[in-house]
């Protein structure tokens, strides 16, 4: 239970450091800021990898850029389900998406491996 709970803390501080840093990305408070790392974290474990499969030839093409697109529609669906958090079209999306996956990463680097 703690290791979900510092996971869900980093994804909203990379969400907030998206707000903060980019003019497209905004949200109104605390509470919308904790809501959208929590479904961010569910839209990522339950539709991220149907559509991961899915568009796994263009990710192909692409040499995996494509995947920045499709962490960045993940981003857009959190913002279109809720209304206190927004994204206001693609770059900042795709932005987003990094600056996320970045604090992401690092927060699992800081929480280690289960497995230990």
């Amino acid at each position: 239970m703690t290791r979900f709970l510092a996971r869900l803390i980093f994804a909203a501080l990379g969400l907030a450091l998206a707000a903060y840093l980019l003019p497209g990305v905004s949200y109104n408070g605390l509470t919308d800021l904790l809501i959208a790392a929590l479904l961010l974290g569910v839209v990522n474990a339950i539709l991220r990898p149907i559509l991961f499969v899915l568009t796994l030839p263009l990710t192909i093409v692409t040499l995996g850029l494509f995947l920045l697109v499709l962490n960045a529609a993940m981003i857009g669906l959190v913002a279109w389900m809720l209304p206190g958090f927004t994204v206001d079209g693609l770059v900042p999306g795709i932005l987003a998406a990094i600056i996320t996956g970045l604090a992401s990463w690092v927060g699992g680097i800081v929480i280690g491996d289960a497995k230990r």
